[in-house]
């Protein structure tokens, strides 16, 4: 296909199908998207959509949601990951680095000097009294996540156990997470042989026949040259995308150890992201089962507070990531008691490069090759069960959200019920009446900033 450019589609008659799309062109809407991509992944694929399908009309309806339901198959961020994926089909390899590389950078930097703050100067009275009133909200955020992708997947009694057994295994038996998903993965892979009516419920989104006019990227568009499947293609990608893990793995390796903090934060963070089946929430419970039971990177109250965090940040909620390398980096002092900042930047950096690198060779290896595949129940089953082991690993999540801010003490001590009814309150704002999720956590900043200024 030759190279792409356009106009804003307000200038382009309906019925006229737009210009051609230059890289550059391309550059500034995905520099854009990155950052005002605040609101998590739903926010962030209805404003590519909106951007791509409905005013530019780069791309058709169809071709825009087929591409979707293929990211939502695959582990990580499903928004970043779609972005990636339109760039690519636009303007090959380099299109699809710049979009999903511009879609992650102004969430890094943004979090790196947000961490910095936070870790500095957390203990401040303004600082200690916002994060008081957004804690209570992350725990709602959760609970509303466990609803959401809940109501998405268990579309049967089947769906339903295969949650329970989840929440059971990691709450009662603390199972790790990659058991869970490789026995739900089993499951979803032998119902969809013997019962496969039970597993025909994934999460995809369908398909449309809604037309936003003449499209750039049409439904029937020919697929490109570079998009077409080969086997040659798909071994450089993984080669070079295997150099690109190796080589930075082997210097930290050789560098500082094996057991050394930034080592095994690029081996962790390279197996969380293998992992995250569901989106962020679905990997949050490994990231708290290693990095605060395993490592003690951070506490369990500076894990809430990073999420928070994140929220509140443009770019994938999984982002919260860098949070963790930075907050695990700076308290180790791993560069000395002076070159703490130096730390946890460096750290915030390597835990986003290994936890988005899989990410890029899926999307550029294995787009031609899956999607030949998208529709094969061979194929979803797996993943439909996944799914549904993740709603009862997001519930765990909630309830050990839940414990840590309303007995901060723990349980021998005292009930905080006002944490606890703002907890009520922003949960029932967020699923009962669908308000955002930026404007809850900031109504809940300001409520606990208010608070806590009454008491002292």
């Amino acid at each position: 296909m030759s190279k792409l450019s356009t106009s804003v589609a307000a200038d382009v008659d309906d019925n006229v199908r737009p210009d051609q799309v230059t890289f550059l062109q391309a550059l500034k809407l995905w520099f854009k998207l990155g950052f005002i991509g605040f609101g998590g992944p739903a926010a962030q694929i209805s404003l590519m959509h909106r951007e791509l399908v409905e005013q530019r009309r780069w791309i058709s309806e169809r071709r825009f949601l087929h591409a979707l339901n293929y990211c939502m198959l695959l582990p990580g961020p499903e928004a970043q990951q779609l972005a990636t994926y339109m760039g690519w089909l636009m303007h090959r390899t380099k299109g699809g680095i710049a979009a999903g590389a511009l879609f992650v950078l102004p969430s890094l930097f943004f979090l790196i000097a947000l961490s910095w703050l936070y870790i500095a100067y957390g203990h401040v009275p303004l600082i200690a009294g916002l994060f008081y009133g957004i804690k209570p909200a992350i725990t709602a955020v959760v609970v509303h996540a466990v609803h959401r992708i809940g109501s998405r997947a268990l579309k049967n009694n089947l769906m339903w156990a295969i949650a329970a057994a989840s929440f059971v295994a990691i709450f009662a038996m603390n199972v790790p997470f990659p058991i869970i998903v490789a026995t739900a993965a089993l499951l979803g892979y032998l119902g969809g042989r013997y019962i496969p009516h039970k597993f025909t419920v994934g999460g995809g989104h369908g398909e449309s026949n809604k037309s936003y006019g003449p499209a750039l990227i049409d439904d029937d568009t020919p697929t490109p040259v570079h998009a077409q499947f080969r086997w040659s293609g798909l071994m450089k990608i993984l080669m070079v995308g295997g150099m690109l893990w190796c080589v930075p793995m082997a210097f930290l390796t050789l560098r500082f150890g094996w057991d050394h903090t930034l080592t095994q934060m690029g081996w962790f963070f390279t197996k969380a992201a293998l992992l995250t089946f569901g989106g962020a929430y679905a990997v949050l419970p490994y990231i708290y089962q290693g990095a605060i039971g395993h490592y003690n990177w951070l506490t369990p109250t500076q894990m809430i507070d990073g999420l928070a965090l994140g929220e509140a940040n443009p770019g994938p909620l999984i982002m919260v990531v860098a949070f963790v390398g930075f907050v695990g980096a700076y308290v180790q002092s791993v560069f000395g008691p002076d070159m703490q900042f130096v730390a946890g930047t460096t750290a915030a950096i390597l835990v986003t490069w290994f936890t988005f690198l899989p990410s890029f060779i899926f999307i550029l290896a294995g787009g031609p090759l899956v999607e030949s595949t998208h529709g094969n129940l061979k194929f979803t089953a797996p993943l439909t069960g996944i799914t549904a082991a993740v709603v009862g690993v997001i519930l765990n999540l909630a309830v050990f959200f839940a414990y840590h801010v309303l007995w901060p003490q723990g349980f021998t001590g005292v009930f905080d019920w006002v944490a606890a009814l703002m907890a009520v309150v922003a949960a029932v704002a967020l699923v009962r009446y669908k308000r955002n999720v930026i404007h809850v956590i900031a109504v809940s900043a300001v409520t606990g900033l208010i608070l806590k200024l009454l008491v002292t």
